[in-house]
């Protein structure tokens, strides 16, 4: 055992020198290999769990930036429909005033008597007096009630609701006013006489009207180009997320999702727009006229919807920004805790080599005394 050999005190002054040079070496030598001087808790207690917090931290912010990444990635997708919906609906409205260029030729019929807005009509001698109208397959029919009081505005609503594609009104100056939305031909008629006609200033009998090849043909381009408005906007999604298709999304941006950003989807296919297809084949300026204050009204919400986007992007790309920049610092910082200065362990190495050779001469030196003795036997 130890306790058994005596060592000058020379000899264990030196040896205790360079056992701990030889520890300090190791300690240094773990520095150089691992690049942290600290290394567990048993190294300094309060820097290492400080700087596991901050790491910890660091990685829960880098596990967001993935879901921050796709969040701006869906917003974009969403961004690009926006933009080619708005093309499309231009193309529509172009195709929407190239048919008014064209001149209708569907059947119009525009009463004599004007100022007929609010008038009682009291010239239907019975209450069997009907007044048809038919567009050549359905026939709209008002019944009289004579006596009763019966009103323009009474035949007109009939007219409407009788299942034709002649739409009744009241022109600005009063006059009754029946265009066949589809082109097609006007047949006045009923039981009613001449006269009781003449009290709404019509005529029995037939106008005719003709189908525009031409405007049918653009009708035809505008209800496929409102079957693209569906298909690109089912096609705006990124990630199983389509904001164009009635989706929403919420975006985290701090680890405990107290810190969000909720993006409220649309359905922006042509139902959603508001724009309805073409029944009558753009033969009459109305309907024409319809579907592009339709347009007009889709390009709006367009528009609207593209700056809300916009503003949401910009919020999260502000977002993302930081918690890279957060990242970077909570990394650095739990680095700087940590993280040993190679250059200073490198020097501290190379005193501790020279201490090392140094104590070890001393311990020779030291031993040297004891061996003197051995020259008294020689």
């Amino acid at each position: 055992m130890s306790s058994d050999i005596t060592l000058s005190a020379g000899v264990r002054q030196n040896l205790l020198s360079l056992q701990d040079t030889a520890d300090l070496m190791a300690t240094t030598q773990n520095r150089l290999a691992t690049g942290k001087k600290v290394n567990s808790a048993l190294d300094n207690p309060i820097s290492y769990f400080t700087s596991q917090s901050l790491s910890n931290r660091a990685n829960d912010l880098s596990s967001l930036l993935d879901s921050i990444s796709n969040a701006v990635q869906t917003i974009g997708a969403a961004n690009n429909g926006l933009t080619s919906l708005t093309k499309l609906v231009q193309s529509a409205q172009a195709i929407g005033q190239q048919a008014l260029q064209s001149a209708a030729t569907t059947a119009t019929v525009t009463g004599s008597v004007a100022g007929l807005t609010g008038a009682t009509v009291n010239t239907f001698s019975a209450n069997t007096d009907t007044v048809t109208v038919s567009d050549g397959t359905n026939t709209a029919t008002y019944t009289a009630v004579a006596g009763a009081g019966d009103t323009v505005t009474n035949i007109i609503n009939a007219i409407n609701a009788g299942g034709t594609d002649i739409t009744a009104s009241l022109d600005s100056a009063g006059h009754i006013s029946l265009v066949n939305n589809a082109g097609g031909d006007i047949t006045i008629g009923g039981t009613s006489s001449a006269g009781e006609l003449a009290t709404l200033g019509l005529v029995a009998g037939t106008t005719t009207g003709s189908v525009n090849t031409t405007r049918s043909s653009l009708a035809a381009q505008f209800n496929d180009i409102r079957t693209q408005i569906d298909n690109l906007a089912s096609d705006s999604g990124y990630n199983g997320v389509n904001l164009l298709n009635g989706n929403s999304l919420t975006v985290k941006f701090n680890e405990t999702g107290t810190s969000t950003q909720s993006i409220t989807g649309v359905t922006f296919d042509s139902a959603g727009l508001g724009v309805s297809a073409v029944s009558n084949n753009f033969q009459s300026d109305t309907e024409v006229n319809s579907s592009l204050d339709q347009l007009t009204t889709a390009l709006s919400s367009l528009r609207s919807q593209s700056v809300a986007f916009g503003s949401s992007l910009s919020v999260v790309q502000t977002r993302q920004d930081f918690t890279k920049a957060m990242v970077n610092t909570l990394q650095t910082g739990s680095d700087n805790l940590v993280l040993a200065d190679t250059n200073l362990e490198g020097a501290n190495m190379l005193a501790l080599q020279t201490r090392q050779s140094l104590s070890t001469t001393a311990l020779s030196l030291a031993s040297q005394a004891s061996q003197a003795v051995l020259r008294l036997f020689q």
